[in-house]
């Protein structure tokens, strides 16, 4: 595959033309088309690696690609797995490009504190391209000489509080210069020691612009971001607001406003607390659901005893599935998973049990502060365990990624939480209604405080990116209202707007659960599936979608080119 350079767009010559709306032999198939995108979005990303700059050289490609998707006749798509292909590519493209869009504009806010940036982005992009003509020595010892007198200057305005900028924007700023620095290396590296003069010309210049980088980096983050010194754990995030949510919401086909989903959190909410004191009555508390859950988590492990607990866990949840025919396990799925324990340092973000290929485990390592240990003891206790560790694994996400690699593999491309997560999750709402999953009221506390954990997670979410709560905020409610411990709900806040996860991640857990726990009380109760098996294995098949696209599948929904999210799943 050919094309010419993305600013003067795209032409793929080895790609047989024919005419929009009739049928070629040597056509793209959809699974193909899609294939294709998502390789060359990953060449795209590694070439253009510089983030400043990345919007503007991705969106002419992604606009041509979703002209192109438009030339097809739709009508003549073969059969129902193409048409939801091409509604699930269209959509990916359309977010890309306004994603893209809404870079740019959170591009231009941080100018006033990268005027530097630009003369090294073009050194920076000719190192990418090899053109050497824009690399002579003497001319990019100028250009590092020339931006560190503006960075000096910058630092200077920052300092005396000429330049302002909100939080966030400050710190996408620190992001970036820590980018132009990495790049600025690579770029060291590439002539060090193998061209003479570039060495002569550039040494200095380099070590006083690095130096003077990393110099403007603290005086953003104390007078702009608001960060004291020595404060390396502060959750930052980067709020989307209203329109970038409806963006995100559209993309993943969920017909509802933010504030719907809230309204319809606090409801789910409610229910789990109700729940709550009715197992806390069980357990001789009366209905005071908090004592409840303290007693629960004390009921930890000692030392050392943490994997064979879990182990037994991940077993019994696969055995259990199995027993009752709910769904197939291969063989080689449950022989294949992992074990890992989970580093301190990586507990401030993830301080709960991590699943996938592998289960990682959390519990309090000897270099902890005491308290941070019995914090973790009690976040990862035995019933909190029992509520999560199939959900990591079997049924859960060691399952889900055995049966990705090997069914309709392209579709990775549409990755998404509300499949993702909210599969995993479903298995709780399945295994809480047969009833004989959870053994007695602990259990029942400990699958109901992740529920509430999970309902949290929709009302700190978009709360925050709603510029309703702040990132203490989100902390607090955890706390407060869910009976968090303070540590593992910090690390819940860091993890959750740190940039890592997408902005609908956090919300994707339940409102994912809830969109197939609807798909498949309608698909049963129509006779489409005949059993719960038969469902679920079909689901693994399909791989990843937004779940309205699964009951396109699953309903033979009619679709159009323009087809829109409509399913009210929560109604």
């Amino acid at each position: 595959m050919t094309s010419r350079d993305v600013s003067g767009g795209w032409t793929y010559i080895d790609m047989p033309q024919h005419t929009p709306g009739q049928p070629a032999a040597d056509a793209e198939t959809m699974e193909q088309r899609i294939t294709r995108v998502k390789a060359d979005q990953s060449d795209l990303y590694e070439f253009h690696n510089i983030d400043l700059v990345r919007p503007a050289r991705l969106k002419d490609y992604y606009v041509e690609e979703l002209d192109k998707l438009h030339q097809l006749s739709f009508e003549e798509l073969p059969d129902q797995e193409a048409r939801v292909d091409y509604v699930l590519l269209r959509n990916y493209l359309r977010r890309s490009i306004r994603r893209l869009e809404l870079d740019e504009k959170r591009n231009e806010k941080m100018a006033p504190l990268l005027p530097f940036a630009a003369p090294l982005v073009e050194l920076l992009e000719a190192r990418q391209k090899v053109e050497l003509d824009s690399l002579k020595p003497r001319h990019t010892a100028d250009v590092m000489d020339a931006a560190t007198r503006l960075v000096l200057k910058t630092k200077e305005g920052v300092e005396s509080g000429k330049i302002h900028v909100d939080g966030v924007t400050a710190i996408r700023a620190v992001s970036t210069i820590e980018q132009l620095q990495a790049r600025l290396a690579e770029l060291i590296d590439f002539f060090k020691g193998y061209h003479p003069t570039f060495d002569w010309w550039t040494a200095q210049p380099y070590e006083a612009l690095n130096r003077a980088l990393a110099d403007l980096i603290p005086p953003i983050k104390v007078k702009l971001a608001g960060q004291r010194p020595g404060e390396e754990d502060a959750i930052v995030g980067q709020p989307i607001g209203r329109d970038g949510l409806l963006v995100d919401l559209e993309a993943e086909m969920i017909s509802y406003t933010p504030e719907e989903l809230l309204k319809a959190a606090e409801e789910k909410f409610a229910w789990c607390e109700d729940k709550m004191r009715s197992a806390a009555a069980r357990m001789g508390f009366g209905d005071d659901w908090h004592a409840a859950l303290e007693h629960v988590k004390n009921l930890g492990v000692e030392p050392g005893e943490q994997p064979a607990m879990v182990k037994r866990l991940v077993v019994e949840g696969a055995d259990y599935v199995e027993r009752h025919g709910l769904v197939t396990v291969p063989p080689l799925a449950r022989r294949t998973w992992r074990m890992y324990m989970m580093a301190a340092e990586r507990q401030k973000v993830n301080p709960f049990f991590l699943g996938g290929p592998e289960i990682i485990v959390s519990y309090p390592t000897a270099a902890m502060a005491h308290g941070d240990k019995l914090m973790s003891i009690r976040g990862n206790n035995r019933h909190f365990a029992k509520a999560t560790a199939f959900h990591e694994m079997i049924p859960g996400h060691h399952l889900a990624m055995f049966h990705e690699a090997r069914h309709r593999a392209y579709r990775a491309l549409f990755e998404n939480p509300f499949w993702v997560e909210g599969w995993a999750m479903y298995w709780e709402l399945v295994l809480w209604d047969r009833g004989d999953f959870f053994d007695g009221p602990e259990d029942e506390v400990g699958t109901l405080w992740w529920r509430m954990h999970r309902c949290a997670r929709i009302l700190f979410s978009l709360g925050y990116h709603l510029g309703r709560m702040s990132a203490q905020d989100c902390v607090e409610l955890l706390v407060a209202r869910v009976g968090h411990e303070r540590r593992t709900a910090e690390g819940e806040v860091r993890r959750s707007l740190n940039g890592d996860y997408e902005p609908l991640y956090q919300a994707g857990y339940y409102l994912g659960a809830l969109q197939i726990y609807s798909l498949r009380d309608e698909v049963l109760r129509k006779g489409i599936c005949a059993s719960e098996r038969e469902f679920n294995d079909r689901i693994l098949r399909e791989n990843e979608m937004p779940i309205e696209m699964l009951r396109a599948l699953f309903l033979d929904v009619e679709l159009s080119k323009e087809y829109k999210a409509q399913w009210r799943f929560l109604d």
